[in-house]
């Protein structure tokens, strides 16, 4: 029998862990929604910055202070990719795909081995899953911060530059905007929040493995969509920059609590994937359908009145 109990014991777990999602998933919002930009790297960048953490900290380095070097190591991945697309002329998605094949080895040469993991009894991680109400507070303040920071940087004219790119391209050009300048950057930030998220959940979850940032972006891209038809249901034409990327984040969450729900009902944990890539596709379809239903009420009016 189900046991509902076990359900709520498991919520804020899941919580936890959707909030350090969440930060990649405003990373993913910054080239999906503002540049963009498919941008696959994210599923090597996850991984990189999980392993720059935990190797850091295993040569002793404060797990405060690695986090910092996960972010350093993400933002040029995304150098890496933003060179490789405009410099070289890659094709955005084979540019991601390119940086993210490196990365795997990378990352099998940072940490010597597929695996390496680190105790919250011997280190003093930032965050565990041993301490869910740490884990929590720690994971809802940096979402915080890193919204309002980034909201302020949109609003400066270097994000005015990576919004308008996203915007229209040819225009901004026109305008005297350098284009691969700010797509650069916007990679740079985008995977920076990504590294830091892999430094997060290396340590939330105890381990870096080089496998831990695969099928990340189809995570993230749930994040993102399930976040924008929440918040366009709730606030419409209301919705701000800040509040897109709080949907984002807040996206990551429910995904995480429904994948929690999906477990309780004790389906098998193979169909994880195919459930996402479900779960992704209704998300997907609800403001394709939201507008075909508005477009034939307003037809079968404009016929009611012609007649």
């Amino acid at each position: 029998m189900l046991d509902i109990f076990a359900l709520f014991r498991a919520m804020p777990a899941s919580v936890a862990q959707g909030l350090i999602w969440g930060i990649m998933a405003i990373g993913v919002f910054i080239t999906f929604k503002v540049l963009n930009f498919a941008d696959l790297t994210v599923d090597g960048t996850l991984a990189f910055g999980g392993a720059i953490a935990v190797m850091l900290i295993l040569q002793g380095y404060s797990p405060i202070v690695v986090l910092v070097f996960s972010t350093i190591g993400g933002a040029l991945a995304g150098l890496v990719t933003g060179i490789l697309h405009t410099l070289l002329g890659i094709p955005d998605i084979l540019a991601g795909i390119l940086s993210q094949i490196a990365l795997y080895s990378i990352n099998l040469n940072v940490m010597g081995k597929s695996n390496q993991a680190v105790s919250v009894d011997k280190y003093n991680l930032v965050i565990s899953l041993r301490y869910i109400p740490q884990a929590l507070i720690v994971g809802l303040i940096m979402v915080i911060v890193l919204i309002a920071v980034l909201y302020w940087y949109f609003g400066t004219e270097s994000g005015f530059t990576i919004r308008a790119t996203g915007c229209n391209e040819n225009m901004s050009r026109a305008q005297g905007i350098s284009t691969s300048t700010a797509k650069i950057i916007a990679l740079a930030i985008s995977n920076a929040l990504v590294g830091l998220a892999g430094g997060l959940l290396a340590q939330y979850q105890g381990n870096a493995d080089v496998n831990m940032g695969r099928g990340a972006i189809v995570i993230g891209l749930a994040a993102v969509i399930i976040g924008e038809v929440l918040g366009d249901a709730f606030f419409g034409k209301y919705m701000n920059f800040a509040l897109r990327m709080g949907f984002a984040a807040l996206g990551a969450i429910i995904y995480y609590i429904v994948i929690t729900f999906v477990l309780w009902l004790g389906l098998p944990s193979q169909d994880l994937k195919l459930f996402s890539a479900i779960v992704v596709a209704i998300f997907l379809a609800v403001p394709y359908l939201k507008a075909q239903s508005v477009s034939s009420f307003r037809k079968a009016a404009r016929k009611g009145a012609a007649e």
